[in-house]
């Protein structure tokens, strides 16, 4: 009987993937993003180890929504005051803090505690083309 494989931390070899976001819905390259951020496109995929790569997505600003979710899409903070609540539309959040967006969305998709923490660490978004992370060599990967 063969056993099964529990990927260790110390052997994780981590690659650098880049994410062009130009005119990709926000739910589909959250998901992708999030699976690659987690490992679960590698065979020595393992639940309680971070074994996932680096991600950068570049163009958060021309993300895309489906449907009328650029009005009805509401995205809430609270500072923690009493009526400390605010609201933003998509449409708000897309034109001022469409990092934030993209950042918000794969968060809700990676786990809750210190792995899902660390995991989220490992991802990087920009609103333009530019990134600083040419020396890491970022292998394109195509989300449609």
């Amino acid at each position: 009987m063969k056993n099964t494989y529990m990927q260790r931390k110390e052997d994780v070899e981590r690659n650098w993937y880049i994410v062009d976001a130009k005119d990709v819905t926000l739910g589909r390259l959250a998901s992708k993003v999030a699976q690659v951020l987690r490992g679960k496109h590698k065979p020595t995929y393992t639940p309680h180890i971070d074994g996932g790569d680096y991600v950068i997505v570049i163009n958060a600003s021309q993300v895309n929504l489906t449907g009328n979710k650029l009005e009805k899409k509401i995205y809430y903070n609270h500072s923690g005051y009493t009526g400390g609540l605010r609201e933003r539309t998509a449409r708000e959040m897309k034109e001022k803090y469409s990092q934030e967006m993209i950042e918000r969305a794969v968060k809700g998709m990676l786990p809750k505690g210190r792995l899902g923490r660390q995991m989220y660490k490992k991802l990087f978004v920009y609103e333009g083309e530019e990134h600083p992370h040419m020396a890491q060599k970022p292998v394109v990967m195509d989300v449609k």
